[in-house]
């Protein structure tokens, strides 16, 4: 079998933190999510960090790996499996998720057969299974129930996934008894899911402020208004200042992502022009431009 580097695969260096660690594997899963990464073996790579990740985020695995490494090994050498005494190494933690989409190499260090070898009988809880659930951010702020399509070693499945209303990206939704089946008499595993969002063409997410672009136009922005503004909680009305330039950026206090404070939602300006394109329209502009001594670039 091949050996695994799991360092390589998630793109840090072997005295990467726990931090770095959690942050590159949380990157490379947004990246190559089967339901959102349309790039060729983006599921392949998917599988390749979820496994990289279990094998690293636990101290006890991650100690008995790096001794395993410290040997010399390199990603692609050929492996023949542990050494002698390598089930007595310590590697404590939850049990492994997802085992049948982990590689032979994996399973010969962390799965059934190593935890066999040590001794362990009678029920057996089955193990989670960890994925990752893309929603809308709209969603994600009202909360309620979300239609998901999960897909794993068994296939596809559909659930239905209640949704806390101001779940942040990042933050995990565990299903009880939706993992694999325990053995034994033992109960099932859990489904860990752990959020992301989908872009939206209204909606930016910066920490607890929520981010929006405003169109406003020529006449609203130089003589000032009070124009309507969407937000995730409903239309408000924003006045905008006389003179505003585009770019401009406002604050809505407390209308940003729940929490305690809430955060604000900031509102940038974007002034629009209407085109030129009626003989009135022309003459207007004509008579801008010999009325107003401006120029944009002094």
């Amino acid at each position: 079998m091949e050996f695994k580097d799991y360092y390589d695969i998630l793109g840090v260096k072997p005295e990467a933190s726990d931090a770095e660690v959690k942050a590159a594997y949380r990157r490379l899963a947004r990246k190559y999510h089967p339901d959102v990464s349309k790039e060729s073996g983006a599921e392949e790579k998917f599988k390749a960090a979820n496994e990289a990740y279990e094998a690293l985020k636990d101290p006890g695995r991650r100690k008995a790996y790096d001794q395993l490494r410290a040997g010399g090994y390199r990603g692609g050498d050929e492996f023949r499996g542990p050494p002698p005494g390598w089930s007595r190494q310590g590697q404590g933690g939850d049990q492994p998720f997802g085992g049948e989409d982990f590689s032979d190499f994996f399973e010969s260090l962390f799965g059934e057969r190593m935890r066999g070898a040590r001794g362990h009988a009678g029920p057996r809880r089955g193990r989670d299974i960890r994925a990752q659930v893309s929603i809308g951010i709209r969603s994600a702020y009202a909360g309620g129930p979300e239609r998901i399509t999960l897909r794993d070693g068994g296939g596809e499945r559909t659930l239905e996934v209640r949704i806390p209303a101001g779940i942040a990206p990042g933050q995990q939704i565990r299903l009880a008894g939706q993992g694999h089946p325990g053995q034994g008499g033992g109960a099932a595993g859990d489904l860990i899911l752990e959020v992301a969002f989908r872009e939206d063409a209204t909606f930016q997410l910066d920490g607890r402020n929520v981010l929006v672009t405003l169109p406003v136009a020529p006449w609203e922005a130089a003589l000032g208004a009070e124009v309507p503004v969407p937000t995730l909680g409903g239309e408000v009305r924003l006045r905008i200042p006389a003179n505003s330039d585009s770019g401009r950026k406002m604050r809505l206090r407390g209308r940003g992502w729940p929490g305690t404070p809430a955060g604000d939602q900031i509102v940038t300006l974007s002034v629009h022009v209407p085109p030129a394109d009626t003989d009135t329209a022309r003459e207007l502009y004509e008579a801008m431009a010999r009325e107003f001594d401006f120029d944009p670039r002094r």
